[in-house]
């Protein structure tokens, strides 16, 4: 099987900020543990907020951005969490700000940062404060489950609302693969947060039935037609 990583086409040093849909914390993990099985030393951290029971499985958690308590954390096997406050319920990592200088500084391979919410909703449609990017982000990878296609706009979108606005029409309104596309690369929507520099990877996820196959090849057609060159992969 392809390297995740190979097929969001990351070179040898990124800081990758997931955004969008559904399916981020599993795929943050997953680059986390194949990046750093393959020799790389590897941050994971978040931006917004994060299920705790979501992090529980990561061996090394670093509740400090402070240099030498992130270093200790890289030197241990695995990729390394960080994160600055927790409860029983959720847990929060360093802003933005603290997520560029760490990148800069700590001689990390790979920082890969889970910079938006969606509520488990295999579609999102972001507020004017969302997405949480750092600047200093390489790539930007949108998630979009293909589950959404098919389904009823307010059923399947977190912030339904905006997504209604998106596409000017109603809540009872069924998605199909150009509608997710249309807001997925909305113009206002997670494209605005993005860093000039950065690189745009749309991921979709969910995909394994051969309808959802055929779905997903019409939503990576759809994305080709509004924003000709963006990367579409099937994960």
């Amino acid at each position: 099987m392809t390297p995740v990583a190979s097929q969001l086409g990351l070179g040898r040093r990124e800081l990758v900020s997931l955004v969008g849909g559904g399916g981020k914390s599993t795929l943050l993990f997953r680059l986390g543990d194949e990046l750093t099985a393959a020799g790389n030393k590897v941050i994971l951290t978040t931006t917004t907020k994060m299920g705790r029971d979501q992090v529980l499985a990561v061996p090394t958690v670093c509740w400090s951005a402070d240099t030498a308590c992130v270093a200790a954390a890289l030197d241990e096997p695995g990729p390394a969490m960080l994160l600055t406050y927790g409860d029983d319920h959720k847990v929060t990592g360093p802003p933005p700000d603290v997520v560029d200088d760490l990148y800069a500084t700590s001689g990390v391979d790979y920082v890969i940062v889970e910079a938006d919410g969606s509520k488990g909703r295999p579609l999102k449609a972001p507020a004017e404060h969302e997405p949480v990017i750092p600047t200093a982000t390489t790539t930007v990878v949108i998630l979009v489950g293909i589950d959404a296609v098919g389904h009823p706009l307010t059923q399947v979108t977190h912030r339904a609302e905006v997504a209604q606005r998106f596409l000017e029409t109603g809540s009872d309104h069924v998605l199909t693969a150009a509608d997710c596309a249309a807001v997925v690369l909305h113009p206002a929507g997670a494209l605005s947060a993005c860093p000039v520099a950065s690189r745009v990877v749309v991921a979709i996820t969910k995909v394994g039935t051969d309808e959802e196959k055929a779905a997903a090849l019409r939503l990576k057609a759809a994305i080709e037609v509004l924003r000709p060159g963006t990367a579409a992969v099937v994960l």
